[in-house]
Order: structure tokens, then C-alpha cells, then sequence
């Protein structure tokens, strides 16, 4: 992997994180030493502030992002196809949740963020003896997306309808 290759996944990683991401993680995750790391943050902090140091890691200071929750429906084969469209438009996967009638709400973090986290995400999936979530519901699912404005948001929300993804919601889940 190249080092502007490395750099874009560093700050994608410390963007898309919950909690502050270690050099030391960054280290093992791209086979390279912490120096390494170090010096590419420093590179990565000249062309966007955002990164923050801490005695824990890295952080990113998150300026105000927008949420909505869309509900969908599809099967395996369409997983990728619906991931692929809310990173295309902007938006970032947080979560997928599913209501199911015995566990009530059910909700696994995602942060899928761009195509290589898809990518990632499916590879996974297909090396695995696991299931979808949204398995268990037929189908039926939720995702929390994260984007910088509504607008994006909205345009996700037309493309999930286009292509037949989004479902309407039940009046028991408002």
C-alpha cells in the first residue's frame, strides 16, 4: 500500500471511530511501525485540522452531522447494492438495527464509510458462517446513516426509493 493509499485510510479510520484510535492500532492494522503512523498524521494534520492527539489516540473533532433513520428491506444478494448507494451519495452506515417480535430492538455498529469499507464489510460476511441481521426479520431492517446535511440525506432517501430498498414505516415503529 502507498503512503497517500495509507493516509486516506488513517483518516478515515480516526474519523468514522467512536473512541480514539491508538498509532499503535494504526500500526499493526497497516504493517508498518508507529513512527510511520506518527509521520503520516502529522502529514494528514497539514491538509485538515480535524485530527486531535490524545493520550488515547486519535480523535476526530466531529463538526455537526446530520442522522436519519431509514428503514429497508432486501435479501443477501442486494447487500452490497445498498451499501454502495449511501456511501456513493455521502453518507456514512452508523449502525443496522433490526425490531424483532421476541429481542425487541437489535442494533450492531457498521461505520461503513466509502466502497473499501463495503468491500471490507462483504468479504467478511462471506468468510464467515454468519447471517445478515436482517435475517432474522425477512429482510427487514434499519439503518442509522450520518451525513454532513440533509440535502445529502434526502438524496440517499431518493436513491433507497428508486431502487426499491426503502420500506414505509408501520405506525407502531414512529
Amino acid at each position: 500500500m502507498k503512503a497517500k493509499e495509507r493516509r486516506e485510510r488513517i483518516l478515515d479510520i480516526v474519523k468514522n471511530s467512536d473512541v480514539p484510535v491508538p498509532a499503535n492500532k494504526l500500526a499493526s492494522e497497516f504493517e508498518v511501525s508507529r513512527q510511520i503512523i506518527v509521520q503520516d498524521i502529522a502529514v494528514i494534520r497539514a491538509a485538515d485540522d480535524g485530527i486531535i492527539a490524545t493520550n488515547r489516540g486519535y480523535i476526530y473533532k466531529n463538526e455537526s452531522k446530520c442522522q436519519r433513520e431509514f428503514k429497508v428491506k432486501h435479501g443477501y444478494d442486494r447487500t452490497e447494492e445498498e451499501l454502495t448507494i449511501i456511501v456513493d451519495y455521502g453518507g456514512v452506515v452508523k449502525n443496522v438495527s433490526i425490531s424483532h417480535t421476541v429481542y425487541n430492538r437489535v442494533t450492531a455498529k457498521m461505520n461503513i464509510a466509502s466502497r473499501y469499507d463495503v468491500a471490507k464489510f462483504m468479504k467478511k460476511l462471506e468468510n464467515s458462517q454468519s447471517s445478515l441481521l436482517g435475517n432474522a426479520t425477512n429482510g427487514y431492517h434499519y439503518h442509522l446513516i450520518e451525513a454532513p446535511s440533509e440535502e445529502i440525506l434526502d438524496n440517499i432517501e431518493q436513491k433507497l426509493d428508486e431502487t426499491g430498498f426503502l420500506v414505509p414505516w408501520q405506525e407502531w415503529e414512529k
